[in-house]
């Protein structure tokens, strides 16, 4: 398996593909705050924000290309709700009119990865970006809680969770809880032990990041850490 991702000429968007061998996969997707648009070689389809983890089943020698997003981009270049695509992915023409799906599939068919990236910087481009879902997603990765990010934003709370939810599929606390485990998971890259980790990354202590990692992605971090290694 090899997978590459770079940044495109849009901020929030990124290039991603990912090629399979000759054995069939399943594998865990953790989730990220992020929607994505994805080529299978086959069909367009759009993968919503997952709130937990979930396997994903890939056939033997499947090749992939698709645009992720983040800060609430998706959502606003792709006209769908966030929360309406939660933890599921939907075909592009079951959201699109067919003319329009019709002919963005010919020219990723054509040439992926480039016409993707000519559609999000097009698409950008006419499109005014709301600053509230980069700056809720920037507040949550540094920890802020839903209190403080509301009286920034100057809104209520409730109007707060519900402003993030065709956004992020979900609201600030649990968009803070997906993008604390990221975090934590990226420190353990350097084999920082989890005791460290979970200080520095915000939880009370080991137990709790335990139970944060079991409670998003459905396993123990060490379960978590070695099934990444493998992949």
């Amino acid at each position: 398996m090899t997978y590459g991702e770079r940044a495109t000429a849009v901020p929030g968007a990124v290039l991603w593909e990912r090629t399979l061998g000759p054995t069939p996969e399943h594998k865990r997707i953790l989730p990220d705050g992020c929607m994505d648009i994805l080529w299978d070689g086959r069909r367009l389809s759009v993968a919503g924000p997952d709130s937990t983890a979930r396997l994903y089943a890939s056939r033997a020698d499947a090749f992939y290309v698709a645009l992720r997003f983040s800060g609430g981009l998706g959502p606003a270049l792709l006209g769908v709700s966030a929360d309406e695509l939660r933890d599921q992915t939907a075909a592009l023409e079951d959201l699109w009119p067919s003319v329009q799906t019709r002919a963005l599939t010919d020219q990723v068919a054509a040439d992926s990865a480039a016409a993707l990236q000519a559609w999000v910087a097009k698409r950008a481009a006419s499109y005014q970006m709301d600053a509230f879902g980069p700056r809720v997603l920037k507040m949550a990765m540094a920890g802020t809680s839903v209190a403080a990010m509301a009286d920034r934003l100057g809104v209520s709370c409730r109007q707060l969770h519900r402003r993030c939810l065709p956004i992020f599929g979900y609201g600030p606390r649990h968009l803070a809880r997906v993008l604390r485990m990221g975090r934590a998971l990226e420190e353990t890259r350097w084999s920082t032990p989890l005791a460290q980790v979970a200080a520095d990354c915000g939880y009370a202590d080991q137990a709790h990041l335990s139970r944060e990692v079991r409670a998003l992605a459905g396993m123990t971090p060490t379960g978590l850490l070695q099934e990444l290694r493998r992949s």
